[in-house]
């Protein structure tokens, strides 16, 4: 069945956070003061924000303005010129390697092409396979990992036999946040997951990204410039213009009832 944007927000009560215990005092990820540079060049600038278990926030803004950059710093895939990125009130890029490299499978990335970030060369199931190898599982578990993943994407479990190729590219994305999920992970990053697709793939990929959250509580944080994307999405916005925060709170309010004249501008250019 095909579902779009319109249905989606027609049908949706807005994001929300799974039922269960308080709220903890420690937040599953906050950044503190991040900036980033290359070489003389400024990218990012006094970046702050928290997030809580089974929380999502939207990424927003140009290209350019830092989003991505932002992504791979918060999955210490780089280290900051300045700030500090903390997971469970650690930080991340003060920890040992080893320490650092135990805390993988609980934080995943789904990257922007998901045919460039899976192997043409293996078959899917070994690809959604890998981040298990990590885990203390022997091959019978990882296999059955595969199988429940794929499953849980909306895909058959012959499909670990085929080759990326094989598939269409929302399949193909599909496949890339199977992979991500084999890890049970507590938090998935997504840099632009949607913009490869076309309209009515996106919105698929939109429910079952609502759908996972809603289900096994995971934290989101979703980079895009998709603003719709972001109001079905995510509790919460923060807005980059040029490496620096120029909006953040709830969702529905920055999309909502934007104070800061850039947001404004963003809306504008979509209506």
């Amino acid at each position: 069945m095909t579902v779009s944007f319109s249905a989606i927000l027609s049908t949706s009560t807005g994001p929300s956070s799974p039922s269960g215990p308080p709220v903890p005092a420690t937040p599953l990820l906050q950044v503190e003061g991040l900036s980033q540079r290359y070489g003389g060049r400024r990218v990012l600038h006094d970046i702050g924000f928290t997030l809580q278990a089974g929380e999502s926030l939207g990424i927003i803004g140009e290209s350019g303005a830092g989003k991505s950059t932002l992504a791979r710093l918060v999955m210490a895939l780089e280290r900051p010129h300045q700030g500090r990125v903390l997971w469970d009130g650690q930080d991340v890029n003060a920890m040992p390697a080893r320490e650092r490299r135990a805390l993988r499978p609980q934080a995943q990335m789904v990257f922007q092409d998901p045919y460039g970030s899976l192997d043409p060369r293996w078959r899917v199931g070994r690809s959604v396979m890998e981040p298990l190898l990590a885990l203390p599982m022997n091959d019978a578990q990882r296999r059955e990992r595969v199988a429940e993943v794929l499953a849980a994407v909306g895909l058959e479990a012959d499909a670990a036999l085929r080759f990326p190729h094989q598939f269409s590219g929302g399949q193909r994305q599909r496949l890339a946040i199977a992979r991500a999920l084999s890890t049970r992970p507590r938090l998935i990053v997504a840099d632009e997951p949607l913009s490869a697709l076309d309209v009515s793939v996106q919105a698929q990929i939109l429910a079952l990204l609502r759908e996972l959250q809603r289900r096994d509580g995971i934290s989101l944080v979703i980079v895009s410039h998709d603003l719709p994307a972001v109001e079905v999405l995510c509790d919460r916005a923060l807005v980059l213009r040029g490496g620096e925060a120029v909006e953040h709170g709830p969702a529905a309010r920055v999309l909502g009832e934007p104070q800061h004249p850039y947001t404004q501008d963003l809306l504008a250019a979509l209506a």
